[in-house]
């Protein structure tokens, strides 16, 4: 299920990202990772999947077959994820707005994934991984919005 409100476009620095073409309000459903199922000892892993399939235990992985790859992050997103594979607005996203997510909401994995942030935000923390390098102040501003998983 991918928004209707949506367009994928270029962006900046980024490459493709996810804008907004109508106003998307607080909580409304904007992607679903609705893909196939991995393990740890899958044996399809390549970069493409490693960089772009989101955590949903400790040693499973979901890919999606819609936007919910193209979404980028950022270390002040306005989407976040709910029901461990929906990807949902945290706020009203106003026409033209880049749709965002912090990838550090879903992930703690062994293998060491990490990438360098280019989200230019003034709270940039310029290396993403783990969850558990997400700091308390950024968990408290996602409170609800982050993969119930790492919750537990």
């Amino acid at each position: 299920m991918d928004s209707k409100k949506i367009i994928i476009r270029e962006t900046d620095n980024r490459g493709r990202g996810v804008f907004a073409k109508k106003l998307i309000k607080k909580d409304e459903l904007i992607a679903e990772w609705d893909g196939k199922i991995y393990d740890d000892s899958h044996e399809d892993w390549d970069d493409d999947l490693f960089n772009h399939a989101i955590q949903f235990a400790p040693l499973k992985w979901r890919d999606s077959k819609g936007i919910a790859r193209i979404l980028n992050h950022s270390c002040e997103a306005n989407c976040g994820i709910k029901n461990l594979f929906q990807i949902v607005a945290m706020r009203d996203i106003v026409p033209g707005e880049e749709l965002t997510w912090d990838y550090e909401m879903t992930e703690n994995n062994k293998f060491g994934w990490q990438m360098e942030c280019q989200c230019g935000t003034p709270s940039c923390r310029k290396l993403i991984g783990r969850y558990d390098n997400m700091p308390q102040a950024t968990r408290d501003r996602y409170k609800g919005y982050i993969s119930e998983w790492l919750l537990k």
